[in-house]
């Protein structure tokens, strides 16, 4: 469902229900030609039924994806006050690693942001690769320096800095990229809501009507606007993002430090 847009979500949703509720109500008025024994008070408590476990699984649903958004908003926190902790502590480098390092953390949180902004995954995937590599080249000056001096506190601290940094960027690409809700579960609640719809329209039919209720008719956007909400929060590249506040006033104040203008790698 992630690769997905929320848009084509929407859309399919609406036609499934309304699809649903015109089997059910074509269903219902065969029956209700044939026989008059089926009784719409029974019909319509078995729809409610079926409606209602749709229900929850809807609000379960939306749990776990409103959940994984407020998990991608804090980690944006994290990052940004983990990278700039780095940024600040690669002052104790000695140079010429002091000004390469603090370029390529500017450099790590640009590509970070640029990530975000991704909606190809091979896009993302570069990006990611980028990230890798920066880490890495980072964590060798600091390797380097650090093995000069075993008992440096200093190095240590700095080393800390940039573990915290390699972590929380393991665990933003994971939920961002492999922390999606299962498949099965989006089968379950689709299979409940095309039951749940087919009923309504079996029992408007049953009920003796001829023509469609306006409010068999709400239900296809109403649970397409639900369906694509939930999509928009556990799809971070099609659907709703994580605002990047905090990454972004990061950049700012790295951008703006004294040591910008005596970087040459480092592009305004």
């Amino acid at each position: 469902m992630d690769t997905i847009p929320v848009e084509v979500i929407f859309l399919a949703t609406m036609i499934v229900v309304a699809i649903g509720i015109e089997v059910g109500f074509r269903l219902g008025l065969v029956v209700h030609r044939r026989s008059e024994n089926e009784k719409a008070s029974s019909v319509s408590t078995v729809a409610a039924a079926i409606l209602s476990l749709a229900g929850f699984m809807l609000v379960f649903t939306f749990g776990i994806a409103a959940e994984r958004m407020n998990d991608r908003k804090k980690l944006v926190r994290e990052e940004a006050n983990a990278i700039g902790t780095a940024w600040l502590r690669s002052d104790f480098l000695p140079e010429p690693d002091r000004a390469e390092s603090a370029g390529l953390l500017r450099k790590y949180v640009d590509i970070r942001l640029d990530a975000v902004q991704g909606t190809s995954p091979d896009q993302i995937q570069k990006l990611v690769v980028e990230s890798q590599r920066i880490q890495r080249q980072v964590w060798d000056m600091a390797v380097k320096n650090a093995r000069k001096d075993m008992d440096s506190d200093v190095a240590a601290l700095y080393i800390e800095s940039l573990n915290t940094v390699i972590d929380l960027h393991g665990t933003r690409t994971a939920i961002a990229l492999h922390a999606q809700i299962p498949g099965t579960l989006w089968l379950i609640l689709y299979a409940l809501i095309i039951l749940g719809v087919i009923g309504v329209g079996y029992q408007t039919a049953i009920a003796g009507s001829t023509r469609r209720t306006l409010a068999t008719s709400i239900l296809a956007p109403s649970f397409a606007m639900v369906i694509a909400l939930i999509a928009a929060l556990d799809s971070p590249r099609s659907g709703i993002r994580a605002p990047q506040g905090p990454l972004i006033e990061l950049q700012s104040t790295m951008s703006h430090s004294p040591e910008t203008s005596a970087d040459p790698g480092h592009k305004p």
